[in-house]
């Protein structure tokens, strides 16, 4: 079994408000939760208009799947239009 570990630094240039960045992230979230069947947290940058840090987690049997699950994460983010990716880190964890 492998655990995928994507962790991911956000910037959104729209929010005026913790309020405005909350709904554009939880969209997010939602929607990678949905497409991909993983597990998201927002992890840092809470008190940040502007700035988000993200923690996508997948299991899987094969580390080449769990690798292109994150890669699929990555791309959707970067097609998301209302954020823009600054720092990607991918760990594939081998768990027995």
């Amino acid at each position: 079994m492998f655990v995928g570990v994507l962790h991911v630094t956000l910037f959104m240039s729209e929010p005026q408000s913790l309020k405005d960045k909350r709904r554009i992230i939880k969209s997010l979230v939602e929607k990678l939760k949905n497409k991909f069947n993983v597990s998201v947290a927002e992890t840092g940058q809470l008190d940040s208009w502007n700035y988000c840090e993200l923690g996508v987690v997948c299991i899987s049997n094969e580390a080449a799947h769990a690798d292109s699950m994150m890669s699929s994460a990555v791309n959707f983010i970067e097609n998301q239009g209302t954020v823009e990716l600054t720092d990607v880190e991918t760990e594939i964890i081998p768990y027995t």
